[in-house]
C-alpha cells in the first residue's frame, strides 16, 4: 500500500513539473512542417489549419502532439509508463483543421494524462 502511494506521488510531482515547463516553454504559435498550416497550442490542446490550396488531388494530413505523462505501454495491457509519448489526429484534407490532446485517442477511450510539449502536422497522404 504504501509503495502505491510512493508510486502516485512521483507521478503526480512528474505531471505537475511537465505542466510547468509547458505553460513557460511550450505555449504559443508554431509553423507547421507543411508551410501553409499555422499549429496553435497550450499545455492541454493543439489546433492545426491549413490553408494549403495548392496541393496535389488526394493529399492528406494528420496532427502529431507529443505529450510528456502518464501512459500506456504499447502491446503491454495493463501497463502504464510516465515519460514521453504521442498521439496523432485522424487525416484532415489540406484545407482543413485538426485538434489534439494528450488525454484522448481520437476515438478511443484513454487513461493517458500528460502535457502537450509539441504539435506538427505531418502529410499523412501524398
Amino acid at each position: 500500500m504504501r509503495s502505491a502511494i510512493v508510486v502516485a506521488a512521483r507521478a503526480t510531482a512528474a505531471v505537475v513539473s511537465g505542466l510547468a515547463f509547458t505553460a513557460i516553454i511550450g505555449s504559443g504559435t508554431a509553423q507547421a512542417d507543411p508551410q501553409d498550416c499555422v499549429i496553435q497550442q497550450d499545455a492541454f490542446s493543439a489546433t492545426a489549419t491549413c490553408h494549403d490550396t495548392d496541393a496535389p488531388p488526394g493529399r492528406e494530413y494528420a496532427l502529431i502532439v507529443d505529450c510528456w505523462g502518464l501512459h500506456g505501454i504499447p502491446n503491454a495491457f495493463p501497463l502504464y509508463a510516465i515519460g514521453p509519448f504521442s498521439q496523432s489526429s485522424p487525416s484532415f484534407v489540406p484545407t482543413g483543421q485538426a485538434t489534439g490532446a494528450c488525454s484522448t485517442n481520437w476515438g478511443a477511450p484513454s487513461l493517458n494524462a500528460g502535457v502537450i510539449t509539441n504539435a506538427r502536422v505531418e502529410i499523412y497522404r501524398q
